[in-house]
């Protein structure tokens, strides 16, 4: 019996016809283990995955695979979206058995959770290196009826060295600010000159690194973010018909991506292009936030103000086809778009085309190449489009409410303050239990399920500071207090400093693990330490900069060592170690307001429209602006020029 019809994941839904004897992760799974004594295998994947999609097609559908893996084993699926907890213990048991991780995440365990072997993708046959499946299984089954002693020990050995983060211990004095440069010569060691992005293929968008340049302000370093930027709206990873960025390039160019669209870059790249734009004033930058932020709105919002977590890289059974083109597709449909957008008669992606701009940057359209582009998009429209993943994840929400907020009020779009606002309200309404307790994921069959994580309170605490700072409402400043108070009582470690991933009411995994690196979303404590300084300097409340700052000494002998794989904690650590703008308001002054908006000011906050409690606000006279910066504050600014020239420009 497949026990994966009722659960709120739609990836787990998506294995609920297989035959395989599927459990959610839970004590009956592990129940059934230890009744039937055979192992676990843990199966690990998320939605979006074109991976998991491959071995669920050619393994977990298959009758006989099936029947081998009912027989030998209790299989047992995870969303690792849902559970990054279970996810992140297995992911670091896979990396030090293999060198490697992925999903696919395969994982056997015995009836105590701990891992004896995994790995990622397992081919139905034996090929490329990998042992086919069925053949795989059989192993395992034997080594465990006939070397259960080695795999024991092998099991504690493992399980014993896992969760090495969660002890670390924190350095005295903390990081100075030595380590931005640092991680700037790192980027910049690593940088592609040629196409933008760091490393080789495939290549990840490292939001982080992009906005840690921006913020930097160095032209060297600027430069490499605008080069970034530019390859990748130009490439095809950029979606030039609907909006949006696909999740990675397979090349070192920004062409071919693996077509997924997760909601999580669409937040951070359209935080990059708001900087990007604001820093250079280039036209394109704006242009690409607009069509990302239209993409959001348009088909991963829900009705009543949440967004949705993914859009799949399949459809029909492949990969791509929603988004790619025939050279007498667009030939018949709009021919206009043909040398705009890099169109040939052989393509470049299995005879097909994925639309790209063969002029780097040149992403403005005429009035003809509009009309194409409609034409293009509605014909597009017509076609099977990839898989929904439809859950609701607060740790994203967070991130994307985040930018919403702070892009509407900076571009002037009101529209996408007023998606924040309903975004913000959503998570409230839906994912907050009566008694206060955040939640992770919620999905409309099945509400809202699993305890929050901290990453999912940090993320929420940057989301509602920066719906304070562009709607002037103190409900969201209240609102960012009572989740950094809930996060800092929940998984504080009281030892050693920083959050635990689970909070003290939380399954005790066979390891209580801390989330500390940054990558493709920032770790929880790096997103906790910059949302909490933040909050700290609009609240004056310095018990939530003291944590931010023993997060920070926390990681910084890894930070100091490692500086790119802790660009989020980076930027952290400019706002703890330089003095931070703190800008008030004060009465009915829009223009004073649209002043501080007009520019990117990464180490400043913004204090304005309904007062509430904060040194920010006391004894301030109406029609005022106020900038005090390392407890000094300057003369009070009448004007936008006066307030221009105390910011700095």
């Amino acid at each position: 019996m497949n026990r994966l019809a009722e659960e709120t994941s739609p990836y787990l839904r998506q294995h609920r016809d297989n035959p395989v004897d599927w459990y959610p992760w839970g004590d009956e799974a592990f129940a059934v283990a230890r009744h039937r004594d055979v192992p676990i295998m843990l199966s690990v994947g998320y939605s979006a995955c074109h991976w998991c999609h491959v071995m669920a097609h050619e393994s977990f559908e298959d009758p006989n695979t099936a029947a081998v893996m009912n027989e030998l084993f209790v299989n047992v699926k995870v969303d690792r979206e849902e559970r990054p907890d279970v996810d992140a213990v297995y992911m670091e048991a896979v990396q030090a058995l293999t060198g490697h991780g992925g999903w696919p995440m395969t994982v056997f365990l015995d009836h105590d959770g701990r891992p004896f072997f995994g790995g990622t993708y397992f081919p139905p046959d034996s090929r490329h290196g990998l042992p086919g499946w069925r053949q795989l299984l059989r192993a395992v089954d034997e080594a465990w009826r006939t070397k259960r002693t080695d795999l024991a020990e092998q099991a504690a050995e493992l399980s014993e060295s896992l969760g090495r983060a969660a002890r670390l211990a924190p350095a005295p004095g903390g990081l100075d600010r030595s380590v931005l440069d640092d991680a700037v010569r790192s980027l910049a060691a690593q940088f592609d000159p040629e196409w933008g992005g760091f490393g080789r293929a495939p290549k990840f968008p490292q939001e982080m690194s992009i906005e840690l340049l921006l913020r930097s302000s160095q032209p060297e370093a600027v430069a490499m973010a605008t080069t970034t930027l530019d390859a990748m709206i130009s490439g095809g990873i950029y979606d030039h018909l609907g909006g949006g960025f696909a999740r990675y390039s397979v090349d070192a160019f920004w062409m071919v991506p693996h077509f997924e669209k997760m909601l999580y870059n669409q937040a951070q790249l359209g935080s990059a292009l708001l900087h990007a734009w604001q820093v250079t004033g280039e036209a394109r930058y704006r242009q690409a936030l607009g069509e990302t932020m239209e993409y959001v709105l348009r088909d991963l919002r829900h009705r009543d103000g949440g967004f949705f977590s993914a859009e799949d890289a399949d459809s029909e059974g492949e990969e791509g086809k929603f988004s790619v083109w025939r050279h007498s597709e667009i030939e018949a449909i709009a021919p206009a778009a043909i040398e705009h957008w890099g169109v040939t008669a052989g393509g470049n992606f299995e005879g097909a085309n994925i639309l790209h701009l063969p002029k780097r940057g040149d992403i403005e359209r005429t009035p003809e190449l509009d009309e194409a582009r409609r034409l293009l998009f509605d014909a597009r429209q017509l076609r099977v489009r990839p898989g929904l993943d439809d859950k609701i994840l607060t740790e994203w929400n967070g991130l994307m409410i985040a930018t919403l907020a702070e892009a509407g009020v900076a571009t002037g779009v009101g529209e996408w303050v007023d998606a924040a606002v309903a975004g913000g309200e959503f998570l409230l309404r839906s994912l907050r239990r009566d008694d206060g307790r955040w939640l992770r994921s919620w999905q409309a069959e099945g509400g809202a399920r699993h305890l929050a994580y901290a990453a999912d309170h940090a993320a929420l605490v940057h989301g509602y500071t920066r719906l304070a700072e562009a709607t002037g409402q103190a409900r969201w400043i209240a609102a960012a207090r009572s989740t950094a108070d809930a996060m800092l009582e929940l998984f504080w470690d009281d030892e050693a400093g920083g959050l635990f991933t689970t909070g003290h009411d939380a399954e005790r995994l066979i390891t209580r693990a801390k989330d500390i690196f940054d990558s493709a979303i920032p770790s929880a404590n790096s997103m906790a330490a910059f949302a909490l300084l933040r909050l700290g300097a609009l609240t004056g409340d310095d018990h939530y900069r003291e944590r931010a700052e023993q997060i920070i000494a926390l990681v910084a002998p890894l930070a100091a060592q490692h500086p790119t794989a802790f660009t989020q904690l980076v930027s952290a650590v400019d706002l703890a170690t330089a003095p931070i703008d703190e800008v008030a308001v004060v009465g009915d002054r829009p223009d004073l307001v649209a002043a501080y908006w007009s520019r990117y000011r990464p180490g400043a906050v913004l204090a304005w429209g309904e007062p509430y409690p904060s040194p920010l606000f006391e004894s301030r006279s109406e029609g005022l602006a106020y900038v005090c910066r390392g407890y000094v504050c300057e003369r009070p600014s009448a004007s936008v020029e006066e307030l221009t020239s105390a910011l700095g420009g």
